[in-house]
């Protein structure tokens, strides 16, 4: 809930957990809120610190439990110390995109604060100046190019961005494609221009990418991948760069120019500097109906497709159906900043409880959460928080009632079905009758 709140608001969350179990069940949150770059002040609770050294009941074995997925971890030296480390964590989640833990001894609260002064800063300023000098090579590339093509992710998910994006593709004419595995939409996917996503593979990279000889990724990683292909992964004679606000990820790029700076700051000078009048490509065509067939079930994709008619614009869209999500990313597009979001660490629980903090951060939109039936396990008991605070989003759960992406994974593997396994099940499945008898009882 938190991650989806500082995702829509750009701010830090705070958040609470209780010692090692708290801290434990939530490495996996805090790992999607890394990789999503999402920034929060995690508070984690430990027991007092006058009998730590017998280690009492509760006490937690908090030092590296999370591994390295915060981004700053602390705890105080003495009471005093607490206010300042917890306001250090707000500024550190916020230069670095990611949770910063705070462990708070519980005696700590109730004891006299008497520090001369708070180690943090009241307010830090991030200027983030673009000059022209500083796009100059980038902008020399793409006017060069023969066949330019951008590659757009999750930290050119704003307005600003869209816009500059936008106006330079449409000043280049050059197709706009979605990094794979995006966690959120860097381009309105009903442009013209959209060129589709990326494929997650190597071999279809490759093929994707080859008509292009300059592709630049905008606030997306060079280029994520999910299982391990041979070979490059560009053909001969494209020339890559990336524009990124994260270090990590420019730092890690096999590409000609890493430009560490704002996506935002950066688009905005291109657009402004590029020359040439802009393109304006024909509108696409809408997508025909889609409904089931007499005596044919109802699909995923009927259900997609029927929300997709029903959605208005500046929608908020969470996905978490690994098995449906070609179909979502084909028939639902994008169409405002925050039109589409989604783990970008992979990892299962994300969408129902994101849904929620994202409908706390922007109660003016209609949110929709489109889950699986597996994956809404992990998170379900999000919607008791979602039902007490009246939270008005709306979860969509797509039952097949299996694990599909195992299964194909299996499938693609040469294993074949497994003996006795059911064809996929509709959308919109009734109860086993065994289910049904219980319920009744």
């Amino acid at each position: 809930m938190a991650t989806g709140w500082a995702i829509a608001r750009e701010r830090p969350a705070p958040a609470l957990l209780h010692t090692t179990a708290g801290l434990g069940n939530a490495v996996g949150a805090l790992a999607t809120a890394r990789v999503n770059r999402a920034p929060l002040v995690v508070l984690v609770g430990q027991q007092d610190r006058r009998h730590l050294a017998l280690e009492p009941f509760l006490a937690g074995r908090l030092d590296g439990l999370a591994g390295e997925y915060p981004v700053w971890t602390a705890q105080p030296a003495r009471a005093a110390d607490l206010p300042g480390l917890i306001a250090r964590a707000y500024h550190e989640a916020w230069t670095h995109r990611g949770p910063a833990l705070v462990v708070a001894p519980m005696n700590d609260w109730t004891e006299p604060y008497d520090a001369p002064e708070v180690a943090a800063p009241e307010r830090v300023v991030r200027p983030t100046p673009v000059l022209d000098e500083d796009v100059a090579g980038l902008m020399a590339s793409l006017l060069e190019a023969r066949a330019p093509a951008l590659v757009v992710g999750a930290r050119a998910a704003t307005a600003e961005t869209w816009a500059a994006l936008v106006e330079i593709a449409e000043k280049l004419n050059c197709p706009v494609w979605q990094e794979s595995f995006g966690a959120r939409a860097g381009f309105p996917q009903d442009h013209p221009l959209f060129a589709g996503f990326l494929p997650s593979g190597r071999a279809g990279l490759r093929r994707a990418l080859a008509p292009y000889d300059v592709v630049v990724a905008v606030g997306a990683p060079v280029f994520r991948q999910y299982g391990y292909e041979p070979g490059p992964l560009t053909e001969p004679g494209t020339a890559l760069a990336v524009v990124t606000d994260d270090p990590d990820e420019a730092h890690r790029s096999p590409v000609a120019l890493a430009l560490l700076a704002s996506p935002a700051a950066v688009c905005a000078r291109l657009a402004a500097l590029l020359p040439g009048p802009r393109t304006r490509p024909a509108p696409r065509p809408p997508l025909p109906p889609l409904a089931p067939g007499p005596g044919e079930p109802l699909r995923a994709a009927h259900v997609l497709r029927a929300l997709a008619d029903r959605l208005p614009a500046d929608a908020i869209l969470i996905e978490e159906t690994p098995s449906s999500r070609p179909d979502l990313h084909r028939l639902v597009p994008a169409r405002t900043p925050l039109g589409f979001v989604s783990a970008a660490m992979g990892g299962l629980g994300f969408a129902l409880p994101a849904a929620i903090g994202l409908r706390m951060a922007e109660p003016d939109r209609p949110v929709v959460a489109v889950t699986g039936d597996g994956a809404a396990l992990y998170g379900i008991q999000s919607l008791w928080s979602a039902a007490h605070y009246r939270i008005g989003a709306l979860f969509v759960v797509l039952s097949n009632g299996r694990y599909a992406v195992m299964d194909r994974l299996a499938e693609s593997g040469g294993a074949g079905k497994a003996p006795g396994r059911r064809s996929p099940r509709s959308a919109c499945t009734p109860w086993p009758p065994a289910w049904a008898a219980r319920r009744a009882g």
